[in-house]
Parts: structure tokens; C-alpha cells; sequence
């Protein structure tokens, strides 16, 4: 044990004192390699990062929460179908049936009225400050019971002020921090619609992938009473819908709303359905399946550095084999053997790429502390592993042949070599 340790230790310093006096050329030699480890790091960075922040944005829907509509949420790749272009809306009388199913324990829907019916966007207003970025919505007082949104200070509207239809509206973190930074927003008003609404309660700030900017933000919102929002925009369609399952029956809740759906919206046997359920397990495996493909499409690619490096490298230490047959021949005379001598260029050949992964994961990590600036970024611990292990694994794999060149070398040739 104590001589295999002595002769990796051998070959360890004379690969550095070999690579030490041609440094420019080494350097030179292993761009490729420092090229490809970073791109590694960098993308497993950037992709961890967002995955990291949707999975935390999307889980702040709650475990149990079914969110219905007439598409699928999440990232879309492909163009929307005719088919899906002529399903109708969901509607008022769907969410208070969904209510009513044995494995639900709560169903609102929720009505947009941000916009007008020419599409223009809804100024709200307050003490002479304006803003059309803001996401009117209308919804139930039982939204309450399904707990995705805390209130922070006040309280929910109720269901008389619903059924009177009271102008009381519950606003985002965003809301709040815009038109009432300087003080309470409770008992203020703010105009949205031509309509005065009186601020019964400010919802707790909810995290959110990239900060969430404009009508993206989801702490940008005012909640009002639903019926005040069928007032404002009477004949709105635009209708999505929030449930929540009963505790461990989020598949069977699944199920029932899907057989539920069907019937009231008249869709035939066989045929696929007109609507989506979506839930926050399901829009994670989602996105995570694209940023997969993404992340396995951009490592290919990148692999082509640490190949050009890999070229790189046996073409250096086949010089380099050149160079020194003299020495292979003197080392072989006074009694090396080729396995020392393999050993020897091929330790080579791994210090050389092992250097130029050390030298990538450097700047990968400098620049994952850039990106952290503009993006959420997240280095996974596979990703510098994967890297070293890489680039050391390049060196075995392109060191090879010149280390076995170099092992077959005849002494007595050699020896002979100018």
C-alpha cells in the first residue's frame, strides 16, 4: 500500500513539474476544458435557480389546491389547437357545483375585470396616484377557507357584503406598498371602474418567481366582492376556478371534478376534455420536464468544449511524447516499466484537464454569484462534482493513447532518439 502510494505521489509531482515548465502551452492547451466546465456550471446555475424559485412560487398554492380552467397552467410550447380555441367558459354555476362534491371543501371562482370590453386596462386611483397595471379579480368570500392567501392586516370581505354588493375590496402587498406606503391602507379607499372601494383588508406579500413585475405580479391585485364584479362587467365570461380538497383526497377530488365537468359541459364519451385541472405537483413535473430537455440539450453542446479540449490534450501529449523519447528510453534502462511509464503520461494528462476543471468551476462559480444579481440562481452540488469529474475523465480517456505510445516505446530506439 505504502509503495502504490509513493509511486502515485511520484508520477503526481512529476506531471506538475513537467506541466510547470511549459505553462503558456498548457494553459493554451486546456481553454476547451475551462470552456465546457463552465458552461456546465453555468447552466446547471441559472436552471436550478429558476427551478428552485417556480417550485417555491407554485407550492404557495397549497398541497390540496386544484386550480380549473379552460387551459392548462403552465409553460406552453405549442400552439394552441381549434378545438381549444372554441371551449367555452367556465361559469359561476360550475364552481358553486364543484362546492358541492363530497371530496371538495371549498370551490370560488374568480372573475377578471381588469380590463373593459374593449380590452382597456382599468385605472385605479388613489390621492391623485394611478396605476393600469393592477389585476382586478372577483371572487367569494370562501376563498377564505382554502388559505393560499393570508391575510396580513384587516380582514376578508364577507358574504352579506357580497350579497349587498358593498364596494370592499381586499389589495396585494404591491397594492399597498404603492398608494400606502407611509401608512395603514385599512378604512382607505381606492377608485378602480369609476367605482369607490372601501380597503377592508391587505393580503400577506407572496413570494414569486423573478419578483413578479406589472399585471405579472401576484402581490398587484385587488380581490373585490364577486357579484361587484359581475356589476362592473356584466356579461364577462372570463371565468377560472380555485378548489380545494378534502385532507388525503386530492386524487379522488381529481376525479370527481373531471366526471363533474364533463356532464355539465356536455362533453361526449371518448372524447378528450374541454377544460384542465391543474395542481401544483402537476405544473412542477411540467416545467420541470421542459428545463430538463433544456438543461440535457445545452450540456451536449457544451460537451463540445471538453471534446476540443480532450483533442487538445492528446495532441499536446503526443508532442510531448516526442519530445522526451529520450528520457522514456533512460527511464526504461535503469529499470521503469511500461505501466510506469503509461502511468506516468496518462497522470499527465489528468493533472492537465483536472487543472483546467479547477480553473472552470472558478469562473462558474464567480459567475453564478453574477447571475444571482440579475436571476435566482442556485448551484447544485452535482454540478462542480460533474465537472472535476469530467474533465479528469477527459484526461484518462484522451491521455490515454499517447500514454500507451509511450509505454511501447523500445528502449534501445529510444535511446538512439536526437
Amino acid at each position: 500500500m505504502n509503495l502504490i502510494r509513493a509511486d502515485i505521489y511520484e508520477n503526481l509531482r512529476m506531471s506538475l513539474f513537467t506541466l510547470g515548465s511549459h505553462k503558456l502551452r498548457s494553459l493554451l492547451t486546456v481553454v476547451g476544458i475551462v470552456l465546457g466546465v463552465w458552461t456546465v456550471m453555468a447552466i446547471a446555475s441559472i436552471i436550478s435557480g429558476i427551478d428552485v424559485g417556480v417550485k417555491k412560487e407554485i407550492e404557495s398554492w397549497g398541497t390540496r389546491t386544484i386550480r380549473v380552467g379552460k387551459f392548462a397552467q403552465g409553460v406552453r410550447l405549442v400552439r394552441m389547437t381549434r378545438e381549444e380555441r372554441a371551449r367555452k367558459d367556465l361559469t359561476y354555476e360550475d364552481a358553486i357545483a364543484l362546492s358541492q362534491l363530497s371530496t371538495v371543501e371549498a370551490a370560488v371562482p374568480f372573475l377578471d375585470v381588469s380590463t373593459d370590453y374593449v380590452g382597456r386596462k382599468l385605472i385605479v386611483t388613489h390621492n391623485g396616484k394611478d396605476s393600469a397595471n393592477i389585476r382586478i379579480m372577483g371572487t367569494l368570500p370562501e376563498y377564505e377557507r382554502i388559505g393560499n392567501r393570508v391575510i396580513s392586516e384587516g380582514r376578508y370581505f364577507t358574504r352579506f357584503e357580497n350579497e349587498t354588493k358593498q364596494d370592499v375590496c381586499l389589495i396585494g402587498s404591491s397594492v399597498a406598498d404603492n398608494f400606502f406606503l407611509y401608512g395603514s391602507a385599512i378604512e382607505q379607499t381606492i377608485e378602480a371602474g369609476n367605482r369607490r372601494f372601501r380597503i377592508v383588508g391587505v393580503l400577506e406579500k407572496r413570494e414569486q418567481f423573478g419578483g413578479g413585475s406589472g399585471d405579472k405580479d401576484q402581490n398587484n391585485v385587488i380581490l373585490v366582492p364577486y357579484e361587484v364584479a359581475r356589476q362592473m362587467k356584466p356579461n364577462a365570461t372570463d371565468v377560472s376556478i380555485v378548489a380545494m380538497a378534502r385532507t388525503g383526497m386530492i386524487e379522488q377530488a381529481k376525479d370527481q371534478i373531471t366526471d363533474l365537468l364533463r356532464v355539465r359541459r356536455q362533453v361526449p364519451f371518448g372524447q378528450p376534455d374541454n377544460f384542465a385541472l391543474s395542481t401544483a405537483e402537476s405544473v412542477i413535473s411540467n416545467f420541470r420536464a421542459i428545463t430538463t430537455g433544456i438543461a440535457i440539450a445545452m450540456v451536449v453542446i457544451s460537451s463540445v468544449g471538453l471534446v476540443v479540449g480532450g483533442i487538445g490534450v492528446m495532441n499536446m501529449m503526443l508532442v510531448s511524447v516526442s519530445e522526451r523519447t529520450r528520457e522514456i528510453g533512460i527511464r526504461k534502462a535503469i529499470g521503469a516499466r511500461r505501466r510506469d511509464i503509461m502511468w506516468q503520461f496518462l497522470f499527465e494528462a489528468m493533472v492537465l484537464t483536472g487543472t483546467g476543471g479547477l480553473i472552470g468551476l472558478v469562473i462558474g462559480w464567480l459567475t453564478t454569484l453574477l447571475i444571482r444579481i440579475f436571476l435566482p440562481s442556485y448551484l447544485p452540488m452535482w454540478a462542480p462534482v460533474a465537472g472535476l469529474t469530467f474533465s479528469l475523465g477527459i484526461g484518462m480517456v484522451f491521455g490515454m493513447w499517447p500514454a500507451l505510445k509511450a509505454a511501447r516505446l523500445d528502449p534501445i530506439e529510444a535511446l538512439r532518439y536526437e
